[in-house]
């Protein structure tokens, strides 16, 4: 099979069906390449199903794209939208929007679709090479390799991992933050549960190594909220790298070998005799493993003054969010009225040739990146990535060296909103 295209998106989570549904309706010869069978990521793979954050101290700052697919789901379920007007940011998890995932997938296939995107889904890249003004693909689907050209490539991967293959540099701490795997916890009445007891069960199955604190999430001790948000997204999965395949698959059996000491541990305790754990995700959520080395890096402290980029092409809200191993959750609040943003920079590696990438691997800092990695700063990243994307496969001009103007006046003409 041998395919011609002008954009091909790797990864089809919030920033790549984005990215892809921006490059197709900005008239390119789209492809979406993600190795499950649905779009969304973290939204709907991983159980995270409540993206945020869209507004800051009392007014809407991301909207395009992402908002769009959000709003639709909301109006499809008949669910409440939020209001934007609500300035208090103290609580910043009360402005993050539980949506349906299921009917979020399914509109983001006709979104995709109704662009002109060609879907591929459980397909991974094996091999990407530079020739000429394209990129050669070497694709692997379930009958085996093919290859496809195309005059740009959009790594949404979340692990950076195009940009690897394509050579370009890449970041790796040496402590990433652990993953998640969620579950759904059903089974018990939480007015009867005796927490004292509870908590001082935990910490003697923690000090004969029945458990380890991490299991019940980032306070390294009992978690109350584990009861009162039934299971989600609580556990710790601590010591891996999840970049590649080998680190992945490591991270997926640690996490429910983590999930059985904790069903076995629960299962003992007075009423909880009857709890029952669905799944709530089907793969590990993964906070953290590659970033790019961009044109542009955002540091901590652009991030916390609120540093507006002269190429930037995006807002972000949320607080720095770091979970540590050791030292447990490292939260930095933002000062009021600060709104950080994102430049086009950042989503371009450094002397690539049409190439970008978006979502959580983008040119950042460690601390940075704890805020930009949520879905709604990576469904606007990857909105922008689409644009320019389309525009490099256009005019063949290098995203680098694309008049900013002309991206920002493809991103307002589909909604989105620029600092």
């Amino acid at each position: 099979m041998n395919d011609t295209f002008d954009v091909a998106v790797i990864g089809a989570g919030c920033a790549g069906l984005c990215a892809a549904i921006q490059s197709g309706r900005a008239g390119a010869k789209t492809i979406l390449i993600e190795k499950n069978g649905i779009c969304g990521g973290t939204l709907t793979m991983c159980g995270i199903n409540y993206p945020g954050i869209f507004n800051a101290w009392g007014k809407q700052v991301i909207g395009g794209i992402g908002w769009e697919l959000v709003r639709k789901t909301l109006l499809e379920t008949e669910s409440p939208l939020p209001d934007f007007s609500d300035a208090d940011m103290k609580s910043h998890c009360h402005h993050q929007i539980r949506v349906n995932p299921v009917v979020f997938a399914a509109l983001a296939d006709k979104a995709l679709l109704d662009a002109g995107v060609e879907i591929r889904f459980h397909t991974m890249p094996g091999r990407i090479e530079r020739e000429d003004s394209h990129w050669n693909l070497t694709l692997c689907d379930k009958d085996g390799l093919y290859n496809l050209k195309t005059k740009v490539v959009i790594d949404c991967s979340g692990d950076a991992n195009a940009v690897k293959m394509a050579g370009y540099p890449v970041n790796l701490p040496e402590t990433c933050q652990p993953g998640t795997l969620s579950v759904y916890a059903i089974g018990y009445e939480i007015d009867k549960l005796d927490f004292p007891a509870l908590e001082k069960a935990f910490d003697e199955a923690v000090q004969n190594g029945e458990l380890v604190p991490e299991d019940m999430g980032w306070s390294k001790s009992f978690n109350r909220g584990f009861f009162y948000g039934h299971g989600g997204n609580s556990n710790h999965i601590c010591g891996i790298n999840a970049a590649d395949s080998e680190g992945r698959t490591r991270m997926e059996i640690a996490g429910r070998e983590s999930i059985l000491r904790i069903y076995r541990f629960l299962h003992r305790q007075p009423g909880l005799e009857n709890i029952e754990f669905r799944f709530g995700s089907g793969e590990c959520g993964v906070r953290e493993t590659r970033t790019i080395v961009g044109e542009k890096t955002i540091t901590v402290e652009d991030y916390v003054s609120g540093r507006i980029f002269d190429d930037a092409i995006c807002y972000c809200y949320y607080p720095v969010d770091l979970h540590d191993e050791k030292l447990g959750l490292d939260k930095r609040h933002l000062a009021p009225g600060v709104v950080p943003t994102i430049p086009l920079g950042a989503l371009i590696p450094r002397h690539s040739q049409g190439f970008l990438a978006a979502g959580r691997i983008l040119s950042s800092d460690r601390l940075s990146n704890s805020a930009l990695r949520v879905q709604a700063p990576c469904m606007a990243t990857g909105q922008a990535a689409g644009a320019a994307g389309a525009l490099s496969a256009k005019t063949g001009t290098d995203p680098v060296d694309l008049p900013f103007q002309d991206v920002r006046n493809l991103l307002l003409e589909h909604g989105a909103i620029l600092p």
